[in-house]
This record gives C-alpha cells, sequence and structure tokens, in this order.
C-alpha cells in the first residue's frame, strides 16, 4: 500500500475540484444535444472552467511553477523549477456526446540539470471523473491506482493481447499511416479498441486491461502522465522508431516488455 506524498496530494486534490465541476457540467450536455445552437459552446466553457480551476490549485501550492496547458499554452514559471503538464479535459469529444469516459491528466517535469530545456516527468495523475479513479505514480515509487499497485499485463502473446488506438479525424492524424499500421497489427491481436482518450488509454495499459497502445500527432498534456503511468507500472514506451524519451506525443508506442518489441516490428515494418 502506498501513500500520497505531499506532491501527489497536491494533484489529487485539484484534480478531485476540476472534476467535480466536469461531472455537473456533464449532467447538462445531454439536455443540450436538442438544442440547435448545440453543446459544443457549453464543453469549451466547461473545458475553460477546469483548466482555470486546475492552474488556481497548483499554482497556489506550488508558486513560481511554470505550466503547458491545451488552452493557456506555455506559462512560464521560475528557472530551475518544475512545471504542470495539464489537460484539463481528455476526451473532449466523448464529453460533448454525453458519453461517460473522459478524464484529467497532470504531470510534473523536471528542467535538465545543464539547464537547456527540459527533462524528466518525475509524478503522474489521471484522473476519470465519473468513475472517481485516480491513476498516479511517481518516478520510482511505481504506479498505483488509489492505494493499490498497478502492474502492466503479462500476456506474451499476440494472439491473446488487446491493443488501444486512436483513431485520426477530420483535420486531425495521418490515415494513411494509420491504416498502414492497423493492417499489420490488427489480423496479429485478439482486438483493438478505440475510446478516445489517450490518457486513460496508457492508464489502462498500466494496469493491465490493455496490453499495449500506439497512437500519433498527439500533445504532450495528451501523454506526459500516461507514460509515467506506463513505465512505473513495468511497460515500456517509445516512439515509433524505439526511441526513448520523457514524454511521447507525436508518436507513442506502450506496451509490456514482451509485447513492445513484437508490436514495434510489426508497426515499423508497416511503415518502411
Amino acid at each position: 500500500m502506498a501513500t500520497f506524498s505531499g506532491l501527489v496530494r497536491v494533484m489529487e486534490r485539484a484534480a478531485r475540484k476540476a472534476g467535480g465541476r466536469l461531472r455537473r457540467d456533464f449532467g447538462e450536455v445531454e439536455h443540450l444535444q436538442v438544442s440547435r445552437k448545440g453543446p459544443a459552446d457549453f464543453v469549451s466553457k466547461a473545458d475553460m472552467r477546469a483548466e482555470r480551476t486546475l492552474y488556481d490549485e497548483l499554482g497556489q501550492a506550488r508558486p513560481g511553477w511554470g505550466f503547458v496547458m491545451e488552452e493557456a499554452g506555455t506559462i512560464e514559471g521560475d528557472p530551475g523549477k518544475p512545471r504542470w503538464i495539464v489537460d484539463p479535459l481528455d476526451g473532449t469529444s466523448n464529453f460533448l456526446h454525453g458519453i461517460p469516459h473522459f478524464a484529467i491528466s497532470i504531470a510534473v517535469q523536471e528542467p535538465r540539470l545543464d539547464g537547456k530545456g527540459w527533462g524528466d516527468v518525475t509524478a503522474a495523475l489521471v484522473y476519470h471523473p465519473i468513475e472517481d479513479a485516480t491513476y498516479w505514480a511517481e518516478k520510482s515509487r511505481g504506479a498505483w491506482l488509489h492505494d493499490g499497485r498497478l502492474r502492466v499485463s503479462s500476456r506474451s502473446r499476440l494472439s491473446d493481447a488487446l491493443i488501444a488506438t486512436g483513431i485520426p479525424f477530420q483535420g486531425h492524424g495521418d490515415f494513411a499511416e494509420w491504416s498502414r499500421i492497423f493492417g499489420a497489427i490488427g489480423p496479429e491481436v485478439a482486438g483493438i479498441r478505440r475510446f478516445g482518450v489517450a490518457s486513460l488509454d496508457m492508464a489502462y495499459v498500466a494496469q493491465g486491461r490493455f496490453d499495449g497502445f500506439w497512437e500519433s500527432h498527439l500533445q504532450d498534456w495528451d501523454t506526459a502522465a500516461g507514460c509515467l503511468l506506463v513505465r512505473e507500472a513495468g511497460g515500456f514506451v517509445t516512439d515509433y522508431r524505439g526511441r526513448s524519451a520523457p514524454i511521447h506525443s507525436a508518436q507513442v508506442l506502450a506496451a509490456n516488455d514482451a509485447l513492445h518489441s513484437k508490436l514495434h516490428k510489426l508497426l515499423a515494418n508497416s511503415l518502411k
């Protein structure tokens, strides 16, 4: 059993506060579906309200830290201090359509010791407001769901593996690239799922619900927390060329140790 550190407690408190408001706003979406104007403007306001709550709560708890946020962009902090990487509503399309599968993602990234850019992600939290589920990790402390330890799955055969992905949509992603990867991986695995929330997809890999995950054309706030969750649960996270970095967003492939190399071989061969 693990207890929250002071830092993770700060993250959880902020996520719960923002998540409570998202739950209340989500309750209004169904009524807005039938309106002529539609719910898009309402959801945008819900997203911005959640981001403001997170900014206020995290900023008050750790003065001087910078932010990378989906709506507000990059807000520089004091040199030498960490920064928050925040997605206030991962799964906006699900939220918009009344599908109860969305999350808040928060990560802490440390500055490089040489002062040149940013280094490791050292703390991560993904909060699923509808399920009141808190996935969290700290570097070298493991990955957890509340106070229960997370481990990636032990499946080693592709034929037993359930893989998650994100599918390109209008104006986002590369349909041709995704189709080639899907054509290589799909016939080899037990199933492929697309739930539309990258942070939760990676949390589910850490939990062992999914055995792997691939997607491209994401943003740092989509994957920063998920990358640490998977690694601290014993998994591997790389780009499509097999290279490892603190955060993968342009290309991400995550899986347990037995399956990562097999999935990477299929993926890499599909793009030759």
